[in-house]
């Protein structure tokens, strides 16, 4: 497939060469998180063991035989958005399965129980029918005005519209009226009502990362006077508990990054090792994915550096042998390469090899090989867009699109994801997530087009990849860019419609590999909404502080 490589003359001093710029600001944690690092493990068994009390109540609470429907969905809902449900994952299965037995389309519930019913349902990957909304429109095929007086069901539907598939057009029509509605009655509602209609309007539960739902959630649940106590204590001491043990994590990751050197290694490229590992987090928070996590960290922060040598720093030629390099996947011929890309190509070797060891530690040493064509596939596409960089050429919206899905680094990193949940992983897993099926592509999508909406203008302003605007904007002369940036999020819209639809039952693979899909999808709207704050990483440091700084008060 490639040719030999040869070597760049060694003689050519690298002042001379005429390389891509880009100016990234550096990180803003430095080595903060290195201290929990150095912290003793605690003696103290009481935390642990009001816990395991805490949770034991919880679960009581949730298999309560004398709750009736309303309150049954309630305590589910409480207990997933607080951040706790991984500890009650069969209870609350258990629990939805047996309501969907019993659903029955002519019980006459409210709005809001009829759409939480409806979402918590959806959400476990049960298909009822949107149909069930019918009921509250009126004669005209209209949802009901009077239906904007109450607050409570409309953030309800609001909600539950977020789980939608293509085809089911009451509930676009649900997000378009309750959007309308909610912000129209703003202004008259209490304190902490408006701030939890704000919450939703900006980010819907669907989209919302979980560690960060729980985060707000907490505090918002602690002012409403019919909170449970026990629940809420346990919540607080859960989630104060699991950001103790992300900070240690972070603190190994972080040695890991400050003994490599990579910031000396690679000064141009952008130095995100705290972001990243939130980026992970947000893929897999519980205690049992801690070795998931810290694969997963050090393969996208050295997805972020490949991207940025071929983005802001390789010429074309260095570029031309690094791709030949890893495409043969040949450590032997490290020493051929020039001393520019020899680095780069030693730090995804030496990475692999590493995760190859763990893995068969693990009995998975079969996963390696789909890790390895992942990483050639995105570095192929990576060197696809240096070339029609340096060439001039701008592609076709379609052709920029059957290569910029891969330069996401979202197939990439949904083959990795599966990696790490060494307890349930299978071959045939592995082989069906790197095949690029429908949630991946869908996820893949949502996060080239968001990326590409927020960050072209500063991309364009140096020699650059053409973004998909541009490509769009070439291919339809007509449109203008506010109706190229309108027609995405078209599309980011229907890519959340197709997750949805994938993570219905029967799935091809248990619906806990498919959250790791869905949950990098949540992370780009976390990160890429209004801006691209990987790059502009200050913009997300309130956002990481809150989840991995400050702890939660009693």
């Amino acid at each position: 497939m490639s040719s030999q490589v040869s070597a760049v003359p060694s003689s050519v001093p690298t002042s001379s060469v005429n390389r891509p710029s880009a100016t990234f600001h550096p990180s803003i944690w430095g080595d903060q998180f290195l201290s929990y690092v150095s912290e003793p493990e605690t003696t103290n068994t009481a935390v642990p063991h009001e816990l395991q009390k805490l949770k034991d109540e919880v679960r009581r609470m949730l298999m309560n035989p004398s709750d009736g429907r309303s309150q049954k969905l309630n305590m589910i809902d409480s207990v997933q958005r607080l951040g706790v449900a991984y500890h009650f994952e069969l209870e609350i299965e258990g629990a939805l399965n047996e309501i969907a037995a019993n659903f029955n389309y002519e019980i006459e519930y409210d709005l809001y129980t009829t759409a939480l019913q409806f979402r918590l349902l959806r959400q476990q990957g049960i298909k009822v029918s949107c149909d069930t909304f019918q009921k509250f429109k009126d004669s005209k095929g209209n949802f009901k005005e009077c239906l904007l007086k109450d607050v409570r069901g409309m953030l309800s539907l609001y909600e539950a519209a977020h789980l939608g598939i293509r085809g089911e057009d009451i509930l676009d029509e649900a997000i378009d009226f309750t959007t309308a509605g909610l912000q129209s009655v703003l202004n008259q509602l209490s304190i902490q009502l408006a701030e939890q209609v704000r919450h939703a309007l900006s980010r819907p539960i669907r989209k919302c990362l979980p560690r960060l739902e729980a985060r707000h959630y907490i505090s918002l649940y602690s002012t409403d006077e019919s909170h449970n106590k026990t629940l809420l204590k346990f919540a607080k001491m859960d989630f104060n508990l699991l950001q103790g043990l992300h900070q240690k994590e972070l603190g190994e990751i972080t040695k890991w990054w400050k003994n490599e050197e990579v910031s000396t290694k690679f000064p141009y490229a952008r130095d995100r090792i705290v972001e990243c590992y939130f980026w992970v987090l947000g893929v897999y928070f519980e205690p049992k994915y801690a070795l998931a996590r810290k694969i997963m960290t050090k393969i996208i922060y050295m997805l972020s550096i490949v991207d940025d040598t071929y983005d802001a720093y390789g010429t074309n030629e260095e570029l031309q042998l690094l791709t030949e390099s890893i495409e043969r996947w040949d450590t032997e011929a490290v020493d051929m390469l020039p001393e520019s890309m020899r680095k780069v190509s030693l730090m995804i070797f030496r990475l692999y090899n590493d995760i190859g060891e763990e893995m068969e530690k693990q009995g998975m040493s079969f996963a390696i090989h789909y890790a390895k064509e992942a990483m050639k596939k995105t570095i192929q596409s990576y060197h696809a867009e240096s070339k029609w960089r340096d060439e001039g050429y701008l592609p076709t919206f379609e052709e920029y699109m059957r290569i910029a899905l891969f330069s996401s680094g979202y197939p990439a990193l949904s083959v990795i994801s599966f990696l790490g949940i060494v307890e349930s992983s299978t071959k045939e897993a592995i082989e069906w997530v790197q095949n690029f099926p429908k949630i991946v592509e869908a996820s893949s999508i949502i996060a080239r087009l968001m990326d590409d909406i927020v960050s072209h203008s500063f991309e364009q302003e140096r020699p650059h990849v053409a973004s998909a605007v541009e490509c769009y904007l070439k291919q339809y002369g007509g449109a203008s860019k506010e109706e190229t940036i309108e027609y995405f999020h078209k599309e980011i819209v229907n890519a959340w419609k197709d997750i949805n639809e994938q993570c219905l039952k029967p799935t091809p693979v248990p619906s806990f590999f498919l959250e790791r899909i869905l949950n990098l999808a949540r992370v780009m709207d976390a990160i890429y909404k209004d801006d691209d704050a990987y790059t502009n990483s200050y913009l997300v440091r309130n956002i990481i502080a809150s989840v991995l700084v400050e702890s939660l008060s009693f």
